[in-house]
């Protein structure tokens, strides 16, 4: 089971939010590519980044942290999601060095453009379904629509994802643990890994999800509050796996 530590950049500063409300801002640190570092450091191998201005803003804003990141990290795998519409984008980010991109907002709005794109570009792109009380979620999580996660999963069956990205909105940044029936309900449909996000907030937490067929999970506010420790989560999804 994979895990993947996230960075959020807002203003160019790694911060957290709850609920993805941009009102309920905590930021933890000025340096982004130091807090990547810092995961590097303690083995992982993986690294989400969100760019929260761009989601908002619908293009990339916080490049120039995030080439800081990708020259901190070494060969980690990073991924990247936030304000990321058109093929353009998509090519100009694959080349900045980004293993792969998170792309959820043009899923929804243009399905048949994600998908020739995905064929493109196989196993380069990450849809991520954010989900609030089971329905689609858009523009940075600002407006929600009337497609149920579920079936919206279903539209991309057989499409050269990389992964899906399965955010449960509810229980992100709150630190009250992931919504596992979901989660492992996405998984079930899912003909690609599927990542969870949203609420890990304890080893046990990593351990559940990965006994739920999990791929993986994305860990963000456990970390930097402390109430998990990244070495016992890789430590909690090998053991899981093993």
């Amino acid at each position: 089971m994979q895990i993947w530590p996230a960075i959020d950049l807002r203003g160019g500063k790694c911060v957290r939010l709850r609920q993805g409300d941009y009102q309920q801002e905590t930021v933890f640190a000025d340096d982004p590519a130091a807090v990547a570092r810092q995961f590097a450091d303690k083995g992982a191998k993986h690294l989400h980044i969100v760019d929260l201005d761009g989601a908002r803003e619908g293009l990339p804003v916080n490049l120039p942290s995030v080439q800081d990141i990708l020259a901190a990290v070494g060969d980690m795998e990073c991924e990247l999601g936030g304000g990321i519409r058109d093929e353009q984008s998509v090519v100009e980010l694959l080349e900045f060095g980004i293993a792969r991109l998170v792309i959820g907002t043009s899923a929804v709005t243009n399905p048949d453009a994600f998908r020739a794109m995905c064929r493109r570009f196989p196993g380069k792109l990450v849809l991520g379904i954010d989900a609030r009380d089971g329905r689609v979620a858009t523009e940075g999580w600002q407006q929600t629509s009337d497609v149920n996660a579920i079936d919206f999963a279903r539209q991309f069956a057989g499409v050269p994802l990389a992964s899906i990205i399965y955010t449960d909105i509810a229980t992100d940044g709150m630190l009250r643990g992931p919504n596992v029936a979901a989660m492992a309900e996405m998984q079930t449909v899912s003909h690609v890994p599927v990542i969870a996000s949203g609420g890990v907030t304890t080893a046990a937490d990593v351990a559940e999800l990965a006994a739920a067929g999990l791929a993986g999970c994305i860990i963000g506010r456990a970390l930097y509050v402390g109430t998990l420790k990244l070495e016992d989560a890789l430590r909690a999804a090998q053991s899981a796996h093993v």
